[in-house]
């Protein structure tokens, strides 16, 4: 028995279109990450980019449950002395840049190195509900129907 190793040029990649408007957050990261490194298909191996162009709109939709909407804090660190900065997710999905919450939460998903960035510029967020990938003809991903737990209870 031999153990099966992808080749880049065997890859099929497909483009996969997600609506993230009302999904909770970290699961819906875990299901993008999921895609991007390509583990939901038979063919995986961990070192060929082996998964599929991830596109998301109303990414600044996504629901935090609990307090987690104020109180979780984004630090960064300027390179100067003293200069820790933060942020809470709150100001972020209010700011300028609302489909950074979700890129950290994917970004830091992925395992680190060359590999994971290659593959996170395959994800592609929009705030809005228009994208300009509508050539590639993605197929509509339905997060939602997966589990229950995807969405926000009432």
């Amino acid at each position: 028995m031999k153990t099966y190793s992808a080749k880049p040029s065997e890859v099929d990649k497909k483009w996969l279109l997600i609506d993230a408007e009302g999904l909770v957050l970290g699961r819906l990261a875990a299901v993008i990450a999921t895609r991007l490194r390509g583990k939901h298909k038979p063919m995986y191996t961990p070192h060929i980019d082996t998964g599929d162009n991830v596109v998301v709109i109303n990414a600044d939709k996504v629901l935090l449950k609990g307090k987690k909407r104020t109180d979780k804090t984004y630090y960064w660190h300027t390179g100067h002395p003293g200069g820790i900065k933060s942020r809470t997710a709150d100001k972020i999905l209010d700011g300028k840049y609302p489909t950074r919450v979700l890129e950290l939460a994917v970004k830091r998903m992925l395992p680190s190195g060359s590999l994971a960035r290659q593959q996170i510029k395959k994800l592609h967020l929009y705030a809005g509900g228009t994208h300009p990938h509508e050539a590639q003809t993605p197929e509509v991903l339905d997060v939602a129907s997966m589990n229950e737990k995807n969405t926000a209870r009432a």
